[in-house]
């Protein structure tokens, strides 16, 4: 049976969580997208599969439309958005295709196959993005036949929700093909950020770090896991949803990251809180961040008081959302 009309350019191989998200993400924001489940199966086998795919989109569709993100009038016309094809209609699928995420078993041999019959299948001019998470761009690049239109292409879950996805890409890359994939996930509203080709992207080695320190933190009865959370949630999470990791830096001050380094190191642990060369450097020629116009990034002609505003009502934002803050004509109202 030949693909439905639905197909469309945007192909996820593999039929499992991330393959689904991604599908997801495009078909909430009126894009086709095609499934193609790569491994062998028998005609039930597909059937239970295939049926398995359908009613979770189903359900994850309208559980969207209940939290409010669009009208459940709109749920069927998404759904027919995402088709779903077995291996054997993977050249019809991918010979149309534009952009191909690939997201199968995260081995090499998988890997390897998949790459291999993908960069057979689909045109010259088709982008080929790995969503692996622990796999280099730069060693998979060889198992594809055009590796100029290679790159890993990291999301994280749920994929039709979170907007993040990061960009790495090995140095044979095409600039442009490069340019191609971000402006294809700009164009369903995700944040593409580009990273060079090294081991766990950005966000992995943070959040790594942060999962190791709260867990031995329960370990050494810190607080209890509800309280670390909350924390988390209240504190950490917050705080950086408004502002960025490195921007936080320059606006309380390197200085103040310097001696809080210091201060853990003899305290906590040497090795863990070690001091970066680079906020050693950057103490010695004084750039500490806001206060010297100078630090992680460059304050060189900024308004200071318009970005200390702005810095405010993102932060205020985040507190509305978490419900934290009335508005002033409440507060009068209350207030009479």
């Amino acid at each position: 049976m030949a693909p439905a009309a639905s197909t469309g350019a945007i192909v996820a191989i593999g039929a499992g969580r991330m393959g689904r998200g991604i599908a997801l993400a495009y078909a909430i924001h009126g894009k086709a997208a095609a499934i193609v489940d790569f491994k062998e199966r028998t005609p039930e086998q597909y059937r239970q599969l295939q049926d398995s795919i359908h009613n979770e989109i189903q359900l994850t569709l309208e559980q969207l439309a209940d939290l409010g993100m669009f009208t459940p009038s709109l749920i069927e016309g998404y759904r027919k958005l995402i088709s779903v094809h077995p291996v054997h209609e993977a050249a019809q699928v991918l010979a149309a295709a534009h952009v191909v995420y690939e997201g199968v078993t995260e081995t090499q041999e998988a890997k390897r196959d998949a790459l291999g019959r993908i960069g057979k299948l689909v045109p010259d001019d088709a982008i080929i993005a790995s969503c692996t998470s622990t796999m280099l761009a730069s060693d998979l690049a060889g198992m594809v036949h055009r590796p100029q239109r290679f790159m890993n292409a990291h999301w994280l879950n749920p994929a039709y929700l979170i907007p993040l996805v990061e960009i790495s890409a090995h140095e044979g890359a095409d600039a442009q093909a490069v340019q191609a994939l971000k402006d294809s996930l700009k164009a369903i509203g995700k944040v593409p950020v580009q990273c060079s080709c090294s081991p766990g992207y950005i966000v992995p080695r943070l959040q790594s770090l942060i999962m190791n320190e709260a867990a031995r933190m329960v370990e050494e009865k810190v607080a209890t896991p509800e309280e670390i959370d909350l924390a988390t949630r209240y504190g950490l999470g917050f705080r950086f949803a408004a502002i960025g990791v490195l921007e936080f830096i320059d606006y309380g001050g390197n200085d103040i990251l310097f001696h809080a380094n210091n201060y853990l190191a003899k305290n906590l642990d040497a090795n863990r809180y070690a001091m970066p060369d680079i906020v050693r450097q950057y103490m010695q020629e004084g750039k500490i961040g806001l206060r010297s116009a100078s630090g992680f990034l460059s304050y060189e002609g900024v308004d200071l008081e318009a970005y200390r505003r702005d810095v405010l009502a993102r932060v205020l934002g985040m507190s509305r959302h978490f419900g934290l803050v009335q508005n002033a004509t409440s507060n009068e109202e209350k207030g009479d």
